[in-house]
């Protein structure tokens, strides 16, 4: 698969052409936009969402029926992010794809992997936190006193960041080529550190999401040992923790094992461990 990357990509597999213009991407974008959390769900979270919107232009650039299934399975691995941000992200995994087409399916999700969360903390304070309290109560406060310029400064708002989001794709886009064309050679490096983010990533969630806490002690005459503190926290630090999110990594690679029966049985076993006194609430310091 090759392909020339402008205003308009011509994608060649085999004895097929196709023209993949901007009016393609904005199209993908405009759906994801619109649907970003429509499809959401607890497993893999906004995966479904970009599969649908993306589907359409996926199809433009694999016209091959096995590399276009590859591309999909590919999209459909856990991805969470604010939609806004997500659209740098989406932009530039979506140049890499036009260019290096199936070849680049690691690199997609290795990007996606480690750019999803510290994107998603500087959406979530801009987008989520900052602009609605700030400027919210400016237009509430200029509404509530009967200027409607309040109302209009709310939509114009609104407005605005809709022409942003769209930009962030073309910057994403415009960034993905970059990185595909000039360090193209470099790729694997490039794969590798961001990997090797996204693993950390993952590791530090483990370690400071999950909560696991034993209230167990040993007493040896006067001597008290806490089990948590003094035993599991002097091998590693929230070793329970990781070692719960391995038991979970390993039970949603079983058949057996969905995602409902896991949090189903990590409530039984929360009660349980609770009731007989195994498992407790972390004190607060």
């Amino acid at each position: 698969m090759t392909s020339k990357i402008d205003e308009t990509t011509t994608i060649t597999a085999g004895n097929k052409k196709v023209e993949i213009t901007k009016k393609d991407r904005h199209h993908a974008i405009l759906r994801w936009m619109f649907m970003g959390s429509a499809l959401f769900n607890y497993e893999t979270q906004q995966a479904t969402s970009v599969v649908w919107s993306f589907s359409k232009l996926l199809r433009k650039i694999y016209p091959d029926d096995d590399e276009y299934v590859q591309a999909l399975d590919n999209h459909f691995k856990y991805f969470n992010t604010t939609t806004a941000m997500a659209n740098i992200i989406l932009g530039a995994t979506t140049a890499m794809e036009e260019k290096d087409g199936i070849k680049s399916k690691d690199a997609v999700q290795a990007l996606k992997t480690s750019l999803m969360g510290p994107f998603a903390g500087i959406g979530d304070t801009i987008i989520w936190v900052l602009l609605p309290t700030v400027m919210g109560s400016i237009s509430g406060y200029m509404a509530i006193n009967g200027n409607p310029l309040g109302a209009l400064a709310w939509i114009l708002i609104g407005a605005i960041i809709f022409w942003i989001r769209l930009k962030l794709f073309d910057v994403g886009y415009n960034s993905g080529v970059k990185l595909v064309t000039e360090f193209g050679d470099k790729l694997s490096l490039f794969t590798d550190a961001i990997s090797v983010l996204g693993l950390m990533v993952v590791g530090t969630l483990a370690a400071t999401v999950v909560k696991v806490y034993t209230p167990l002690t040993f007493m040896t005459g006067k001597v008290k040992l806490s089990v948590q503190t003094g035993i599991f926290n002097n091998i590693m630090p929230a070793l329970l923790p990781v070692c719960l999110t391995y038991l979970v990594y390993k039970m949603l690679n079983s058949k057996f094992w969905t995602p409902t029966k896991i949090i189903v049985a990590l409530i039984v076993l929360s009660l349980v461990g609770s009731f007989t006194g195994i498992l407790g609430v972390m004190p607060t310091k």
